[in-house]
């Protein structure tokens, strides 16, 4: 896969650096200008949404955390642990409330105020109920990353909820 990633110049990572695309970790194995490009195994695409992906596709493109960077929202890993279906979008207020189908594996991974990871960005869950859970989105999220167009999104669960229910 070959994704064109903006901020490669300020950024400048290198060939084995990870880097999140639509919330999945992968391992940069070529860099040519902005074109980034990544092996993605069976692995990969049986519990993500990247063999939905088509040329063209615009992606979330999320370069890792340096150490001693500043950390401005929650830790995600992009160890992606399910796709699941948007169920049902409403417009709220000025941004928008987005239902998504709770995969099985992450039942009771997903908690009312815990955060979640959608395609890698995270977000405090709004609302659960039996089979799904809400995010509130605000025109920013909804302006910067893919959320208002998916029907299908990445889903990794908040790292401390998942641990403290192991």
């Amino acid at each position: 896969m070959s994704v064109r990633c903006e901020g490669v110049e300020a950024e400048r990572p290198a060939t084995g650096d990870s880097i999140a695309v639509d919330g999945v970790c992968l391992t940069a194995t070529d860099i040519a200008g902005e074109v980034v490009a990544f092996d993605v195994i069976p692995e990969t695409l049986g519990c993500s949404t990247l063999g939905d992906r088509q040329p063209g596709d615009v992606v979330n493109v999320e370069y890792s955390l340096r150490a001693g960077d500043r950390i401005g929202g929650h830790y995600v890993y992009g160890h992606v642990d399910a796709a699941a279906p948007v169920i049902a979008r409403e417009v709220e207020g000025q941004g928008e409330r987005i239902r998504i189908a709770t995969p099985a594996v992450l039942k009771r991974s997903i908690v009312h105020k815990g955060f979640v990871a959608v395609d890698g960005i995270s977000l405090t869950v709004a609302k659960t109920g039996d089979g799904w859970f809400e995010i509130a989105l605000i025109p920013e999220t909804l302006s910067r990353t893919t959320l208002a167009q998916r029907a299908r999104v990445n889903l990794e669960a908040d790292p401390l909820v998942r641990y403290a229910r192991a």
